[in-house]
């Protein structure tokens, strides 16, 4: 029995071999074929082809007169007339007529600082002299009268009608009333005086505007101490800071070296980081005749041509000085880029646009060249990045590394 069981565990050679069946191989023809496509595909996008390493440039909004700039500063926007504008006494704040901001006149009101003491001061100055004046009147009447008996003791004591006694204490009273009317009217001048500096002592109370400007900070509020010394911890010295506006200009510094380059009157263009879309014209003011050993630099201040709401004083500007005036036609930006992103087929002007990690051919039309940068009219737009000086092996839609 265990011989009939082991012969039939034997492998019968005589029966045909495992045949796979067709439906699957089929199967694996069409995977097979599909990958080969693919990877024929990928290799003619150049997926297996090495990237080019190509440099970069952007595309950006180009203004004609960086083409004649012969140095570039920066600085910042400072008024020329400012003011810290304090109390001569010590007092109180008791009003507030201002803000941040306020476009104030001359000689305005800014702030009123407690003076009810110095009112009364003055109450009484005035009562005082309307008391002196009122003796100028009774001097002057009592000297009318003395006069008056006086003259008339003289022309009797000629005709001998009356005595030398009597004509004496007539002419005596005589001077004593001439020297009181004097006396009287002097009183009245102390009197004016008196008054004229209570009206000063309360004018002090008020702060107003040494010149036109506008409001810049506000240092003190209702209820503070104001002192012109501003001692003490909880004293304010300035009310509010004050700067005329129409004395802002541009303070640059500029590098000893560079300063053969600018003269007076010589034209620039400011560009203010506030307000980057737009180029302000100015002019050199004055190149201040001393140096900053720390920097080596010297202070350029610069001119505004017009000045613009927008400008504010401590605004960080660059200022560009120009070798020539700029035209009307200049003034307005371009788009542009540097001329040697461009390449030349059939007669028409191209660009390596990079997009997705590739180099796109674009074909783009030209206008004006200033220097090295030369305006796009259509094709591209600004901020778009451009391969710099394309190689031959560069086509369209190859694979590229920007240089770093």
């Amino acid at each position: 029995m265990a011989d009939e069981d082991l012969s039939k565990l034997k492998i019968d050679k005589t029966q045909p071999a495992f045949k796979r069946p067709a439906r699957r191989r089929k199967s694996t023809y069409i995977i097979a074929g599909t990958v080969l496509a693919i990877l024929i595909i990928l290799a003619a996008a150049g997926v297996f082809s090495p990237a080019v390493r190509v440099d970069v440039v952007s595309i950006q909004q180009f203004y004609p007169a960086q083409s004649f700039t012969l140095l570039n500063a920066s600085g910042y926007v400072v008024p020329q007339r400012k003011a810290a504008v304090a109390s001569k006494i010590t007092a109180r704040l008791q009003e507030l007529f201002v803000e941040e901001g306020t476009r104030v006149k001359k000689d305005q009101i800014l702030a009123r600082l407690e003076n009810a003491d110095l009112a009364a001061t003055l109450r009484q100055a005035e009562a005082n002299l309307g008391v002196a004046r009122s003796s100028v009147d009774q001097a002057s009447a009592e000297l009318n009268d003395a006069e008056v008996n006086f003259e008339r003791e003289k022309r009797l004591l000629a005709k001998e009608f009356t005595t030398r006694s009597v004509y004496d204490a007539a002419e005596s009273r005589y001077k004593k009333a001439l020297a009181g009317v004097s006396g009287a009217r002097s009183q009245v001048r102390a009197k004016e005086a008196a008054v004229r500096e209570a009206k000063v002592s309360l004018e002090y109370t008020y702060i107003r505007a040494p010149f036109d400007g506008v409001v810049l900070t506000k240092n003190a509020d209702i209820g503070d101490i104001v002192t012109p010394i501003g001692a003490a911890s909880t004293a304010k010295a300035a009310v509010v800071a004050l700067a005329d506006m129409s004395t802002l200009k541009v303070e640059a510094d500029v590098s000893e070296s560079n300063l053969a380059k600018l003269k007076l009157g010589q034209p620039c263009q400011i560009q203010l980081d506030a307000i980057p879309d737009t180029r302000f014209d100015g002019s050199v003011h004055m190149i201040v005749p001393t140096a900053d050993r720390t920097k080596a630099t010297v202070m350029v201040k610069v001119n505004f041509t017009r000045l613009d709401a927008r400008i504010l004083p401590e605004m960080s500007a660059k200022v560009a000085f120009l070798s020539r005036e700029v035209t009307e036609r200049e003034k307005a930006p371009r788009t542009a880029v540097n001329r040697k992103a461009v390449v030349e087929k059939n007669g028409r002007k191209y660009i390596f646009a990079i997009r997705q990690g590739r180099a796109v051919l674009t074909e783009i039309t030209t206008q004006d060249t200033f220097g090295d940068m030369v305006e796009i009219k259509s094709g591209a737009a600004s901020g778009e990045k451009v391969v710099l000086n394309p190689s031959a092996r560069l086509a369209n839609g190859s694979r590229v590394k920007v240089n770093e």
